[in-house]
């Protein structure tokens, strides 16, 4: 089944969003999944320059299947969700095995994945469910910050660098999009309450999932 999808902020053009979940883009998606565990196996063995090169094709795969989605028209109902949960589990999963690596430091577990339960668990209060709401410029940046410090880090193992210059290069990277994403974290969850109150108020209940598309549909 496909249904018109509104176009967002006016600037790009209308498509069609299918409940066919067999496209191309989401096989991109589910590259991505694939590659969290070579990324660990590598890690495990020391193969930094290995790891590297597979964390550089999995953290590009989250333009990728966004791009086919739209060039492609395949924008679907499973990509909404999918892409997302592979974005969130992927980071953390490489966040993770770089501190047990000892590349990284501790306390950037603590920071990425708390504000993370705890936005997710105020969105379950609040909507029993997730809200889908549009990722912001901060949110965009944070990660952006995070996808390139887990590189950097991996690049200062190389032999031929300063490995103290880039280890210090890649963690003011990783602290800025750390801070980025606890205010991040903060923005999602005022932007979620304030719709919430939105949405009651037009007398919409923001726990039906039909109600919350009907509204930020009109965003």
């Amino acid at each position: 089944m496909n249904r018109p999808v509104n176009p967002v902020s006016g600037h790009d053009p209308e498509f069609t969003e299918t409940d066919d979940w067999l496209t191309i883009p989401n096989m991109v998606t589910i590259v991505r999944f694939l590659l969290v565990p070579v990324f660990v196996w590598w890690m495990f063995y020391d193969e930094y320059w290995a790891a590297l090169i597979t964390l550089v094709v999995l953290f590009s795969t989250d333009w990728i299947d966004g791009f086919l989605a739209r060039k492609l028209h395949q924008v679907s109902s499973v990509g909404k969700w999918l892409d997302p949960l592979a974005d969130r589990l992927s980071l953390w999963v490489v966040i993770i095995t770089v501190v047990l690596s000892g590349l990284a430091p501790l306390w950037l577990v603590f920071v990425l994945v708390v504000p993370d339960l705890l936005l997710a668990g105020l969105m379950l209060t609040v909507y029993a469910g997730s809200p889908r709401m549009e990722v912001t410029f901060l949110g965009k940046a944070r990660t952006a910050a995070l996808m390139l410090g887990v590189p950097l880090l991996l690049f200062a193992e190389a032999p031929f660098v300063d490995d103290v210059l880039w280890s210090a290069i890649a963690n003011g990277i990783l602290a800025l999009g750390a801070g980025g994403h606890i205010v991040a974290g903060v923005d999602y969850a005022v932007q979620g309450v304030r719709y919430a109150y939105q949405m009651r108020k037009a007398g919409l209940n923001p726990k039906s999932q039909v109600d919350r598309d009907k509204f930020f549909s009109s965003l």
